[in-house]
């Protein structure tokens, strides 16, 4: 309990940290960037770009190293790595991220600040020499208190933790993480004030009949979560494939750099014009833009509403995929309050009554956070949480419900989930089959059996039985190539006929063995787990899929292995 309040504090500390740091270095290079033609700011162009440079050379010759990806990085070590994360990204990720952001880069700090918590509780457990399962617990308190701080949102930390970070509610990491949380959002309550990000009131109390509008506004929300998962992974996966960093760094600048002059909502996290969207100055939209003279016209102001909606995507992946650090929780929100004031923009334009464009882009912002992080309670009552909005809760919770079942069967998992999981490397609820699915079979295998030749005769047989403190000696070819076993029992009534020593030979008391009781390269530990219920053998003999032999699995060690990962994964 003391640790957790001990990483609450530093996990809200490291958000205030971030949200000064951004801000105070946005304010310098708006400053730097106070001259404009043609009515647009010329100097967006080339700040994104800047930025991503920026953060490029601190990666490469400050960090000297990979600065990880963020929370699908926290997920890989909570599966894989014991829950232990660098001391490194304890800092890199606020610094990165800050030049990122504040020269214009499309992305969100949430992320960032989640994994920079996330490495706080990780080292702090890991400096205690406390268990895997207590420096998990302290990771997740970190990671709770790093959302808790930026948001001041302590109930919606603790839910993104549990459906983000695929924690179990017991009552060994309840208390943790509330007392983590609370205290991080206390400790931004004391630093930044009582207000919150997004400050609105809900005035129009919710009546049934709007409730199938809400129903098109998720169903809208699933299309837009669908297409913000699939851009941001084809525009990085593009990206990818230039294998030069400057060049990749030059393209995705200048493409950023052309967005963001084209579309000035696009700059920086975009928190700003959505409080004003949310205000109902929808003329925020044309602020530094080209078009300017336009703000007003409701045909343009819906059709600017959609091209941010379907370019926020794209900028975002390109800042993340030209080397620029940051998240995609802060888009989603973007693009879900975007999309929930344009399909009340749409409901107005037709005549419909409706309920007011804010409570839409409210509840989008829920939604499309659903769709894209698979956690509708999380967004549900982080929105809720930070404005106040409780008189929503109803359409908050209908439409993220749907919204989550119509992306469920196009997108399996969220956006920091999906590699992990094509990977095999996600650690899921399902404990047992994620066990199976995690274990390192190489890791089991024993190879301390001692060989023997197929056509060695009784005599070299009996020598190896003396060296050897198994029962079970496997033979081979010349060329390595596995052929069947033979059993001490088997042997025993005749090892002692030496007059047989020369005339019986090995293949004779060979046992061949049957598919089922061998294990492949290829076969998963699940796959093994039905080889021995099947078989009902002690041991299985495993080989490549050339036939040639690697040693053993025995039931006791993948058992214990299996309940030592239980133990190490489990929060009781």
């Amino acid at each position: 309990m003391l640790l957790a309040v001990v990483v609450g504090l530093l996990s809200g500390l490291a958000a205030v940290l971030l949200k000064n740091l951004v801000f105070y270095a946005g304010r310098f290079v708006m400053h730097l960037g106070e001259f404009t033609s043609f009515d647009g700011n010329v100097a967006m162009l080339i700040f994104p770009g800047i930025g991503i440079l920026l953060t490029v050379l601190f990666v490469r010759y400050v960090v000297r190293g990979d600065i990880g990806h963020g929370l699908p990085s926290v997920l890989l070590a909570i599966s894989r790595g014991h829950s232990r994360l660098p001391v490194k990204n304890t800092y890199t990720s606020l610094i990165a991220s800050t030049l990122t952001v504040a020269f214009g880069g499309s992305v969100g700090l949430e992320a960032p600040i989640a994994s920079t918590g996330s490495a706080i509780g990780s080292n702090i457990g890991r400096l205690l020499h406390i268990s895997p399962r207590s420096v998990r617990i302290l990771l997740g308190c970190g990671a709770a208190g790093a959302i808790a701080g930026i948001f001041k949102a302590p109930f919606a930390g603790i839910l993104f933790v549990l459906e983000v970070f695929l924690f179990d509610l017991s009552a060994t990491t309840a208390m943790p993480l509330l007392l983590s949380a609370l205290t991080a959002a206390s400790l931004s309550y004391f630093f930044l004030g009582p207000d919150v990000q997004f400050h609105f009131e809900v005035t129009h109390a919710f009546a049934l009949g709007q409730l199938p509008w809400y129903i098109v506004l998720g169903v809208f929300c699933a299309i837009v979560s669908v297409y913000f998962l699939r851009v941001t992974d084809k525009v990085e996966s593009l990206l990818a494939t230039v294998h030069s960093r400057w060049v990749r760094m030059i393209i995705g600048g200048s493409v950023l750099g052309v967005l963001v002059f084209l579309f000035p909502p696009l700059f920086g996290e975009g928190y700003d014009m959505l409080s004003r969207l949310l205000s109902g100055d929808a003329t925020s939209l044309f602020e530094g833009a080209i078009y300017a003279s336009w703000a007003g016209n409701t045909g343009v102001t819906i059709a600017l509403l959609f091209a941010l909606i379907v370019l926020k995507a794209i900028a975002t992946a390109t800042t993340i995929g030209s080397g620029g650090v940051g998240g995609t929780f802060g888009p989603s929100l973007i693009i879900g309050g975007l999309s929930g004031y344009a399909v009340a923009a749409v409901l107005a334009a037709l005549g419909l009554s409706m309920q007011d464009a804010a409570s839409f882009a409210l509840v989008g912002m829920a939604a499309v956070m659903t769709g894209v992080m698979h956690a509708p309670f999380m967004a549900t009552f982080l929105i809720a949480d930070i404005t106040g909005g409780y008189q929503l809760l109803v359409p908050l919770l209908a439409t993220s419900a749907v919204t989550y079942l119509c992306v469920n069967p196009f997108e399996h998992h969220s956006i920091y989930a999906r590699k992990l999981a094509a990977q095999g490397n996600l650690l899921t609820h399902d404990k047992d089959a994620s066990a199976w699915h995690l274990m390192d079979m190489e890791r089991l295998i024993e190879t301390n059996f001692v060989i023997v030749r197929s056509g060695n005769c009784l005599r070299d047989l009996v020598e190896v039985i003396q060296t050897s403190r198994r029962n079970i000696f496997p033979v081979l070819t010349d060329d390595d190539k596995f052929v069947g076993v033979v059993l001490l029992d088997d042997v025993r009534k005749i090892m002692f006929r030496t007059d047989l020593y020369d005339t019986v030979v090995v293949d004779e008391l060979m046992h061949p063995l049957s598919e089922g009781d061998l294990v492949r390269g290829s076969d998963t530990l699940s796959d093994v787990v039905e080889k021995f219920r099947v078989s009902d053998r002690y041991n299985l003999v495993v080989v490549d899929d050339a036939d040639n032999y690697l040693g053993f699995l025995s039931r006791a060690n993948t058992f214990s292995a299996y309940r030592r990962f239980i133990s190490d994964t489990s929060d009781e």
